[in-house]
């Protein structure tokens, strides 16, 4: 099979499609661990504020200052 004026193999072709996919797969999985930390992260944030922490903190950071 020849590629931009260079002849592979097939087999190699076929090699270097399953690299790539294997490279594409683990950085998806590397996207979707982050997404789901940044959710995580945003569910506590937003679980707080419901229950008023922030409101809480605040009002003790203004009664000391």
């Amino acid at each position: 099979m020849e590629i931009l004026g260079v002849y592979l193999p097939l087999w190699a072709v076929f090699l270097i499609g399953i690299m790539l996919v294997v490279v594409a797969w683990k950085l998806i999985k590397f996207a979707l661990k982050i997404l789901l930390v940044l959710v995580v992260f945003f569910v506590i944030l937003i679980g707080l504020d419901a229950l008023g922490v922030f409101n809480t903190i605040q009002n003790f950071l203004l009664t000391i200052f």
